[in-house]
């Protein structure tokens, strides 16, 4: 599929909606789960169609986010990344909050187009730069890293912790949000808030979830 044929997708199976915890947002959401990525598996003809995560904004996406917009200090005049930025709810608070560049990775091609489709409806692109790569082991001089929900896959938890903590160590700001998943790591966490954001069962099971944010140490 091109990059115009993924955006009229995520435009015909998702709507505007605003986020609970940050209402300032609007994104793109899709529905009940199975059916999109149902309808992703028909239109998409990569062999194995990962599921449509960049539909909705994760609990500890949106968490980072409101943490973000409460304290613009954090990224005003800074360049920032967001890393796993799915539909970018995190990567467009910091633009809101005044970074100056905010470039939004992630892996999933579907990902990009709707990190593309929110930054204009939220007027953030010429800020925010949705960049699909797999950043890990990369520094582009960023100040701040956020990290909004990555910790519920051993693999990628195991890859991302040494990478986080050697930009840490670099002098970055690195922030990530959590609700229990279980491959967070156990030490080296600073915690700097926590909220309750309502879920809905079809994702997290659960109609909310107590989420942390998280600095993460050099060490």
């Amino acid at each position: 599929m091109t990059p115009e044929e993924r955006r009229d997708f995520i435009a015909a199976h998702a709507i505007p909606t605003a986020p609970p915890v940050v209402p300032e947002i609007t994104l793109l959401e899709g529905g009940d789960s199975m059916t999109l990525w149902e309808a992703a598996a028909l239109t998409d003809m990569r062999p194995a169609v990962p599921p449509p995560y960049w539909a909705w904004p994760w609990a500890g996406g949106q968490a980072l986010a409101r943490y973000v917009l409460d304290h613009p200090e954090l990224v005003r005049g800074r360049v920032a990344a967001d890393i796993g930025t799915g539909g970018g709810v995190v990567a467009i608070a910091a633009a809101l909050a005044g970074a100056t560049r905010v470039d939004a990775i992630d892996i999933e091609p579907f990902a990009v187009e709707a990190c593309r489709l929110n930054a204009a409806a939220n007027g953030v692109t010429a800020i925010v730069d949705p960049i699909e790569a797999d950043p890990t082991g990369t520094d582009d001089g960023w100040d701040v890293v956020l990290v909004g929900d990555l910790w519920y896959e051993s693999e990628v938890s195991r890859r991302i912790e040494p990478w986080l903590r050697a930009l840490a160590r670099r002098g970055a700001t690195v922030l990530t949000g959590d609700l229990g998943r279980a491959y967070l790591p156990t030490n080296g966490l600073e915690t700097l808030a926590t909220d309750v954001v309502p879920t809905t069962v079809d994702l997290e099971d659960t109609t909310s979830k107590q989420v942390r944010v998280l600095r993460i140490l050099p060490g």
